[in-house]
């Protein structure tokens, strides 16, 4: 028996977070199963699993063992995807973590197209506003609209990406004048709590220094659509993203403050673990997204 055999045995054990789980998820045997972990065992000479009758957890040396076997398998699984790449047809599950502003909005339906012209690949798409860890939660990749951070992650550009100060033209006749970043103190405000800043809004002094304003209003919501929705019914000024905000503002509903003062130097981007084999999929998914930006931005 092989030891890619045994070790794949042994993953399945862990993801399914048990032996009866895993055969039924695998169409292998329990037996079978049990049978391959115990054979890794012995060729380690080290015990992997905490067998009892209600009870299934790694032991310490299980849990290094599973970290390190499940990135070499990926890597041999992505070789396999490279070599096949060429293929017409992919294949498989992709796991791609985005927010829930960018599934929510027009540019959302870049996922839906790229679904469209890959009917047999499997897209499992997580919406939530929180960083994942891509790693530890097994995305293939994510999308995510920031000012780029360093991390160990790969990250390409998809599009730029910038946020507006916004209010109606009759909020802004009735609370102004407003010309300066430091009158939002003063004026009701409605509060994105996805911002990792929540009450203070930072922008850039016109000799580049960096500052922060203290803000508060009638609501606080964790949905940028919640706050256009707030601020085109005149109860205080938003800070919006610009793929949701151009509309009313291209129409006059909305008129936007303070822009030589908010940051341009925003993003959308995809990232992914570095890895020596980049999956057909994940470089198929990225192009994809990088070309429908280029076509609809």
């Amino acid at each position: 028996m092989d030891t890619l055999t045994r070790i794949r045995a042994f993953i399945d054990v862990v993801e399914a977070e048990g032996f009866s789980a895993a055969a039924r998820k695998t169409g292998r045997s329990k037996a079978l199963l049990s049978k391959y972990v115990r054979e890794l065992e012995d060729d380690l000479g080290a015990l992997l699993l905490n067998r009892t009758t209600r009870q299934f957890s790694l032991t310490e040396a299980g849990h290094t063992y599973y970290r390190t076997a499940s990135d070499i398998l990926k890597e041999i699984d992505n070789l396999a995807d490279l070599v096949r790449e060429n293929n017409a047809d992919l294949k498989g599950k992709l796991r791609i973590s985005v927010p829930r502003t960018f599934i929510d909005a027009e540019i959302g339906q870049s996922l839906i197209d790229f679904a469209k012209e890959n009917p047999e690949l499997q897209l499992e798409i997580l919406a939530e506003d929180r960083f994942v860890d891509l790693i530890e939660e097994g995305f293939d990749l994510a999308v995510r609209i920031t000012k780029l951070e360093d991390s160990g992650l790969i990250a390409r550009k998809l599009s730029d990406f910038r946020v507006y100060a916004v209010a109606t033209a009759d909020f802004v006749a009735q609370h102004g004048p407003l010309n300066e970043p430091q009158d939002m103190s003063r004026v009701p405000f409605i509060v994105d709590t996805n911002s990792r800043f929540h009450n203070n809004i930072r922008y850039f002094e016109p000799n580049g220094a960096n500052a922060s304003v203290a803000v508060s209003g009638p609501i606080e919501v964790n949905s940028p659509q919640a706050t256009l929705r707030a601020a085109r019914a005149g109860l205080g000024v938003a800070m919006v993203p610009d793929f949701i905000a151009k509309p009313y503002i291209q129409s006059g509903e909305l008129v936007t403050l303070f822009d030589d003062y908010i940051a341009r130097d925003r993003g959308i981007y995809a990232v992914y673990p570095h890895r020596r084999y980049l999956p057909a999929k994940v470089r198929s998914f990225v192009d994809f997204l990088s070309n429908w930006f280029r076509k609809n931005g």
